[in-house]
């Protein structure tokens, strides 16, 4: 692994959003390497650290001993320096411990800024997370628990997850809970094209009526029915904080989401949901734009090369693409342009539990 000397990291590079931090919090916890991040979301309409992205870094902080410079609401600079290697235990984090009044920051990024380096702790860990679960521009529970979790078993991952109450925005007020069991090393596996016949799925609502999601479900199940598909979702009311609604729509390789909102009928929030999944099994790709970056830092730190091709490159994915090389000695790389139908191929830099420092 790379030496463990300070890295400065510019946080206008690249799409310039959270995943800059959140990336570099994962591989300074796992590699033991300290950074500065400096400009940090100098690219979003309210720049610094927002409640979500201040949990991650105490958070991260938390599994690794970090000290601390600059984690504050606001802050565009963080100096963070891991002072022993990850480790394994019960941990539990609320957004709104950052936000007074509350925050419905996505607890789903959280979990993606811990699960690397608490998959190569000493001991399984317990994670509680508490904020939104269900709320704009973050992936949904069902993502990670539908979409990602089966992929990442291939690596050998092994983490499950739970949810035990709905957060939407603006409310908040969630909870999911995981478990990751500890592994060596991981391995890259071997990927190939989806069989895509049937969509599962599930339309939700919290505090409104029952015949929202029932509305939602019938108009899915005759989309995807008509589009030759084997639709599976189940209408449910659920606990929450605040009234919400929503459908989350998968198949392997993809996830799609729908986010419902005052004025939107059920109908078109069903609609919203089942025209990306179409375009994408249309697509004849392995993974959908999302999952297309969330793979590069498992297939970065695996032994073998992993290659999968995904129907659209994001600046998400380059950006990512970029810092992994920054961070670890892995090769990557990527076959197409922004936009556009892309293969990316992976050569992880094999790293191991004593890798950590």
């Amino acid at each position: 692994m790379r030496e463990n000397k300070m890295l400065y990291i510019d946080g206008r590079q690249g799409e310039g959003g959270g995943q800059i931090l959140r990336t570099s919090l994962s591989l300074a916890a796992l590699t033991g390497r300290p950074f500065t991040l400096t400009q940090i979301r100098a690219n979003r309409s309210q720049p610094g650290l927002r409640p979500q992205h201040l949990t991650a870094v105490r958070a991260g902080a938390a599994v690794c001993g970090a000290a601390l410079e600059g984690d504050a609401i606001h802050a565009q600079t963080l100096r963070f320096e891991p002072q022993t290697p990850p480790q394994g235990g019960t941990y539990r984090f609320d957004v709104a411990d950052a936000a007074p009044g509350g925050s419905a920051g996505a607890v789903t990024l959280i979990w993606q800024a811990l699960v690397w380096p608490l998959l190569f702790a000493p001991k399984k860990s317990h994670l509680t997370l508490r904020g939104g679960t269900h709320v704009p521009f973050s992936p949904p529970f069902h993502y990670l628990a539908q979409v990602l979790l089966p992929l990442l078993r291939r690596f050998g991952i092994e983490s499950t997850l739970q949810l035990n109450e709905w957060g939407w925005y603006p409310a908040g007020g969630g909870e999911m809970t995981a478990v990751i069991q500890p592994v060596a090393q991981l391995h890259a596996p071997s990927l190939t094209l989806p069989d895509t016949p049937s969509v599962h799925g599930v339309a939700a609502v919290t505090n409104l009526p029952a015949h929202i999601p029932q509305r939602m479900t019938n108009r899915a199940r005759n989309l995807l029915v008509e589009a030759g598909f084997a639709p599976h979702i189940e209408p449910v009311r659920e606990r929450g904080r605040g009234a919400g609604a929503g459908m989350m729509l998968w198949l392997p390789g993809g996830g799609f989401t729908a986010l419902g909102r005052k004025g939107m009928p059920a109908e078109q929030v069903a609609e919203t949901a089942v025209s990306p999944l179409l375009s994408f099994a249309r697509s004849r790709t392995m993974v959908d734009e999302h999952l297309a970056d969330q793979l590069m830092i498992p297939a970065a730190l695996a032994h073998g090369t992993t290659r999968y091709t995904t129907q659209r490159l994001t600046r998400h994915a380059l950006t990512n693409a970029a810092l992994l090389r920054q961070w670890l000695d892995v090769s990557i790389r990527i076959d197409g342009q922004p936009d556009e139908p892309a293969e990316i191929i992976v050569a992880g830099a094999g790293f191991r539990r004593e890798d950590s420092r």
